[in-house]
């Protein structure tokens, strides 16, 4: 179990040894969280959710929004749904998905993301900002973060589609971006 204090409060995490962070809640994931600013969102999207930290402490201090959350694990998709029920969460909900595939109907004002370093340069593009980025609502905002050696990667594929992003914070390896949808 990890224990993790946010705004006040403690969230409490299950998680199989086999799954990403497993001792602490990832360096990443701290930086993203606790970077993020948002107006209040409706409806949120956790890609790529893990065991659930994200789309948990998004769902708890936000809980007028409806959390979707989604991994291609099923391991992390069972841990999310009991650390769902024990952070007693009832606005969230967790699928199994390779990328948006199982929340291809669903538009959002806010996706959020540690996105995974490994799974290569094209599948990075395609399913964690150009994919994610056509399902933001007008006025919608990505919020990710990404090891170092993907900085050179998330502005060159957003100038290349003109989407706007910004860099918000560096620290120990990691870089956290805003990517922000233009109202109509």
């Amino acid at each position: 179990t990890i224990e993790y204090p946010f705004q006040g409060q403690k969230f409490e995490f299950d998680v199989a040894e086999t799954l990403f962070s497993t001792f602490a809640i990832d360096h990443g994931t701290d930086i993203l969280i606790r970077a993020i600013v948002s107006n209040k969102p409706k409806t949120i999207l956790d890609l790529g959710c893990g065991y659930g930290p994200l789309g948990i402490i998004l769902a708890k201090t936000n809980s007028q929004a409806e959390v979707t959350m989604v991994d291609s694990n099923l391991l992390a998709v069972r841990y999310t749904k009991y650390n769902l029920e024990k952070n007693n969460i009832t606005n969230a909900t967790v699928l199994g998905s390779v990328g948006l595939e199982a929340a291809n109907d669903k538009v959002f004002d806010l996706i959020v993301s540690n996105i995974p370093a490994k799974i290569g340069d094209g599948a990075i593009k395609r399913d964690f900002i150009l994919i994610p980025y056509a399902h933001l609502n007008p006025g919608g905002e990505m919020w990710v973060v990404v090891v170092s050696a993907l900085n050179r990667l998330i502005p060159k594929v957003c100038a290349e589609n003109d989407i706007k992003v910004y860099e918000i914070r560096k620290r120990h390896g990691h870089t956290v971006y805003q990517i922000k949808k233009q109202r109509l």
